[in-house]
């Protein structure tokens, strides 16, 4: 038994109206995929690992079943993931449009609560396919397939390709992997189930190497990346169960960081040991905003606090954007912990 025919072997021994309501959508979503000659692919601005590695897994999908694809993202990928195969086939543009000017293209959208999200213009009109799996996703496509209990939408893109039987290529499992490895915390957090580590087992029987792609996503930090960590644990504040710290634009422009050097700053507040919640903000240049990182251990749902402050994602790791000055943006995030955490 290899194993993904045990993966879905043990889903089936235990039918329920999610998993056949999930079976439906699936096969809604390879109609649609059947009836179209050609896609847009893209997913939400400043992506992170399980975004590109599903971009490219699902493009790889879709080619096989004899679909055009055009990869188009409003942000460029970090360098966390430029060893990703294939990583030549995103376009990065402003406007779908630039890429492919035929409204009549349908848009894949993974990981998005809306056109918004995308950050690209030139999708208004198009017919939309919703593929997500945060808390905060909503069905605002044609075709919409959301699974919140889904550990990444790589594992959707993983369900797609099994109910589609194409080939997992060592490409297609290397993407998947690498989005799993990132959007799980390297299997730290709670959505990781005995169904993810049978799920990654069966791409690294596929091609995927686990050690290198750890070492390409953790052991490939720019010196910037470092230097900004340094200045955010120097401003780390603690009340209670709540830990938050900061970086401003001209701590960024001093060291020569990027925002993707903060990727994975709040993960060092919420490891302390008392913590419940914590925050980061990072001052966006020019626009007297902070984009916020929010985790929790559980005792506070953070994707609802989002929500509250027009972001989203999920229970215990969520983000969203706040107006500025900094002690205004920080009051505010504090107060909706401190509520959260009674």
């Amino acid at each position: 038994m290899t194993p993904q025919i045990g993966l879905y072997e043990r889903q089936a021994s235990k039918p329920n109206e999610a998993s056949s309501s999930h079976e439906s959508q699936i096969a809604a979503l390879l109609a649609t995929f059947r009836a179209h000659p050609r896609f847009i692919l893209t997913s939400h601005s400043r992506p992170d690992g399980d975004a590109v590695g599903s971009v490219l897994a699902l493009a790889e999908i879709l080619g096989q079943l004899g679909r055009k694809v055009d990869i188009i993202l409003a942000d460029p990928v970090p360098s966390t993931y430029s060893t990703l195969p294939n990583l030549d086939r995103i376009h990065h543009a402003p406007s779908a449009n630039d890429i492919n000017p035929d409204q009549g293209t349908p848009a894949i959208l993974l990981e998005c609560d809306g056109i918004a999200r995308t950050g690209l213009l030139g999708l208004e009109g198009r017919t939309l396919i919703n593929i997500d799996h945060h808390a905060s996703g909503r069905p605002f496509a044609s075709v919409n397939w959301i699974d919140e209990h889904a550990c990444a939408v790589a594992a959707m893109i993983y369900r797609i390709a099994v109910a589609a039987n194409v080939e997992i290529t060592p490409s297609m499992a290397t993407c998947l992997y690498a989005a799993i490895l990132s959007d799980t915390g390297a299997f730290t957090y709670s959505s990781t189930t005995a169904d993810t580590f049978a799920l990654v087992h069966d791409l690294a029987a596929h091609g995927a190497n686990p050690s290198q792609i750890a070492r390409d996503i953790y052991s490939s930090n720019p010196a910037s990346k470092i230097r900004l960590l340094g200045i955010a644990l120097s401003n780390l504040q603690t009340e209670d169960d709540l830990a938050w710290t900061w970086v401003t634009g001209e701590d960024m422009d001093r060291i020569g960081a990027v925002a993707e050097d903060c990727e994975g700053v709040v993960n060092y507040l919420i490891s302390i040991a008392s913590v419940e919640a914590a925050v980061f903000l990072r001052e966006v240049s020019d626009a007297n905003q902070f984009r916020l990182s929010i985790r929790s251990k559980g005792k506070i749902d953070v994707a609802q606090i989002a929500e509250h402050f027009g972001g989203g994602g999920h229970r215990n790791a969520s983000g969203c954007t706040i107006d500025g000055p900094l002690g205004v943006a920080t009051e505010r995030i504090l107060t909706q912990l401190r509520t959260g955490l009674c």
